[in-house]
């Protein structure tokens, strides 16, 4: 059987064409659909929603983080794709003591495109990959070109509440803010947790309160805005931010229009 090298660099012995794939990544499961590999998922978790009408028939094997072992090893996997922060490290090592498990590692664009290429190559599907990562790396080109914001501004990103907590440095989704040409507020690396006063000394000039993992809404809005009146703020999707695979397909509009949004809003002080 082929030997691989997944993005923690561990040696992962795979059969040649895995037939009973399972996925405990949602933008993962994405991926193996796009890449047209869907058939041959038999397990995902309950997180996975994309495609809709594809995931609906399959085995949920649980969380991410808390994914039932014993469903997962009836299902009899010949490959499971993992990710190193998004599933809980104790599981994934009793699960690889049984079976193949090939664990992703993103915290940017470069290793998110690395990722689909071999995922490609796993899943014997490397022409596919190829072609996605080429369109997703012009199309992210392109929007280096529009610079459509007259300045960086300063942006919170925030993922959580009670406690507020924002992505930060070291992160998939600062990666995309720095793209969308804004500037991260905090310093800190991955997700720090951030108390009110804290939150009005960074001062940013943008809030964007994401739809996940928490599900902020527009009534959200007005709590921030009595911290910080003179922000602006709005909820944004957080599948767009943060999902390291094929969703990455809509996430350049997406960004394009943001941008348009507030250069609107900064134009009219």
């Amino acid at each position: 059987m082929p030997i691989y090298t997944d993005q923690l660099n561990r040696k992962v012995e795979v059969t040649e064409f895995p037939t009973r794939i399972i996925s405990l990544v949602p933008s993962q499961t994405e991926l193996l659909f796009d890449l047209g590999v869907g058939q041959n998922v038999v397990g995902i978790t309950k997180y996975c929603i994309h495609p809709k009408k594809n995931v609906k028939k399959i085995v949920k094997v649980g969380g991410t983080k808390d994914f039932d072992i014993d469903k997962i090893i009836a299902l009899n996997p010949d490959l499971i794709i993992a990710n190193k922060e998004e599933n809980y490290k104790e599981g994934v090592e009793q699960l690889e003591k049984q079976f193949p498990v090939w664990i992703s590692d993103i915290n940017d664009l470069k290793s998110s495109f690395e990722m689909i290429s071999e995922v490609g190559k796993l899943v014997g599907k490397q022409k596919e990959a190829k072609n996605l990562v080429y369109k997703l790396n012009q199309d992210f080109k392109e929007l280096a070109k529009t610079d459509s914001l007259p300045e960086r501004y300063k942006v919170l990103y925030f993922i959580w509440k009670d406690p507020f907590m924002v992505a930060g440095k070291d992160t998939f989704i600062q990666d995309i803010l720095e793209r969308t040409n804004l500037e991260n507020s905090t310093t800190s690396t991955r997700y720090p947790i951030l108390d009110e006063e804290k939150i009005k000394e960074l001062n940013p000039q943008i809030i964007l309160l994401s739809s996940e993992p928490y599900p902020f809404k527009e009534k959200h809005i007005q709590e921030f805005a009595q911290m910080l009146p003179n922000a602006y703020i709005r909820v944004v999707d957080g599948e767009l931010f943060s999902w390291y695979g094929s969703r990455l397909n809509y996430t350049i509009d997406y960004l394009k229009n943001l941008q348009k949004d507030i250069k609107l809003h900064f134009s009219k002080f």
